[in-house]
């Protein structure tokens, strides 16, 4: 995610980095306007047309083309501050379960082992949302070593199992009662719930029926524009048709990307400075 301040109007407007959709889509840019062009040329000097230009009808087109891209837009944020509030909530969650344990464990050993699990975990979560499987990313103590990682096909729900078995054998060996073992559970059960309400961000995408009439309306929108805009504006058509194009593309692409927001494109969620400040936190609550 890129860190940026809102106010500085001039150095936004004038930005230009790498996921940027004016670079994405710069060469969709020139064809349409070259296409454009060769519209107006076989209109107004070859063939002679003299039908009536069509600009009204792709102004009204537009307008519920533009209610289509709001919607759209609307549905990709609300996905990617959903995110953002669970991973809110892993952060939120990882902090009480380490205070709770400071302030209930004597033993140095079982605080080392519940930080690393418990940083293991954001950890595993992340890869888990990625699309990727790395179990050498994570920290081994005790019995949960490499190969413990490696025979799971779920590392969330392992590392998870993990914190449930331990506070069972806290239990068991006398060092917490049954009302501090119910209130280490609240935050376990939070951690589920937030693995499975990630999941479903990243698996479900939006609808492909709208997705794919939002692309086909967007195509025909703009590769008819020219036929009825060249009569009116000439060679100005192209420039014009090549910035409505960049307009209503933009917008799609913007919504594509940060409508599954645990990527590591620019606009996704910061989750790699999210497991560092659970590193450092727990470092501190559990020292």
């Amino acid at each position: 995610m890129i860190l940026y301040n809102p106010k500085e109007w001039w150095r936004l407007i004038f930005a230009f980095h790498e996921s940027d959709t004016f670079r994405k889509i710069l060469p969709g840019i020139f064809g349409v306007a070259i296409y454009t062009g060769v519209v107006a040329y076989l209109e107004n000097d070859v063939f002679h047309v003299g039908f009536k230009n069509s600009t009204a009808i792709h102004s009204l087109v537009g307008f519920v083309l533009s209610l289509l891209l709001v919607f759209r837009t609307n549905t990709a944020y609300d996905r990617w501050w959903d995110g953002r509030k669970l991973w809110g909530t892993v952060l939120n969650d990882s902090r009480n379960l380490a205070m709770k344990l400071s302030g209930m464990l004597e033993s140095k050993e079982d605080k080392r082992l519940f930080q690393i699990l418990i940083s293991n975990y954001a950890i595993a979560l992340r890869d888990h949302l990625r699309g990727s499987r790395n179990p050498n990313n994570l920290q081994d103590i005790s019995t949960y070593d490499l190969d413990h990682y490696e025979r799971s096909d779920h590392l969330p729900n392992c590392i998870t199992k993990a914190l449930y078995k331990e506070t069972g054998r806290l239990f068991s060996e006398g060092k917490i009662n049954g009302e501090q073992l119910l209130f280490l559970n609240e935050q376990l059960q939070s951690l589920v719930n937030t693995t499975g309400a990630c999941e479903r961000i990243k698996n479900t995408p939006i609808p492909y029926s709208y997705n794919i009439f939002l692309k086909k309306v967007i195509f025909i929108y703009v590769f008819s524009m020219p036929i009825g805009f060249v009569r009116e504006f000439g060679y100005w058509a192209m420039p014009i048709v090549a910035g409505l194009f960049y307009i209503f593309v933009s917008i799609e692409l913007i919504a594509e990307e940060i409508e599954d927001p645990f990527g590591t494109d620019s606009n996704d969620l910061p989750i790699d400075q999210i497991c560092t400040n659970i590193g450092k936190n727990l470092d501190e609550i559990l020292d």
